[in-house]
């Protein structure tokens, strides 16, 4: 006797309905290349001297990435917007720095990004156009905050994400 003597009609139909939908699913998703890392700011405090680090490699040059800055921070936090200092050091040369103001939100609309309960997550574009990395090997990304106030309160996460262009 075979199994399908044991198995009711609607058994059949839904295993083949989820067999179905599940390799649809699966050959219609894109392999997408990302790299992200987030650190933990301790006790939401982020201090001048805490610059998280990030190691990236890149393999493919002739790829484009598009660079994001990800912060995660509590309802409490006092400003709309955070000053950072972004360093990018290409494999064998000198880490090079530049600043940035990322607006996290707006008096009339609120915070920007994802938000649960009292936490709200932002992902930020940092290049205005896809960048190509020159050199293959590992590239360093480096992240911390310029605000007047240190530390910052109420920052829970800094990190990076890094896309390749499809």
């Amino acid at each position: 006797m075979s199994i399908k003597a044991y198995l009711p009609v609607t058994n059949h139909r839904f295993l083949f309905a989820t067999i179905l939908v599940a390799s649809m699913w699966l050959t219609a998703c894109k392999r997408m290349d990302v790299f992200e890392k987030n650190v933990v700011i301790p006790n939401n405090q982020w201090a001048f001297s805490l610059e998280p680090v990030f190691d990236f490699t890149i393999q493919d040059t002739t790829a484009s990435y598009n660079i994001y800055i990800v912060l995660r921070h509590t309802d409490a936090y006092r400003y709309n917007n955070i000053w950072l200092k972004v360093g990018t050091q290409s494999p064998g040369d000198k880490m090079r720095t530049q600043q940035f103001e990322l607006q996290l939100g707006s008096d009339a609309r609120g915070w920007e990004g994802t938000g649960m309960d009292d936490i709200w997550e932002v992902r930020k574009l940092i290049t205005s156009s896809p960048v190509k990395f020159n050199k293959p090997g590992t590239y360093r990304f480096q992240v911390g905050q310029i605000m007047r106030e240190n530390p910052l309160p109420n920052i829970m996460n800094a990190g990076i994400r890094i896309e390749k262009v499809q």
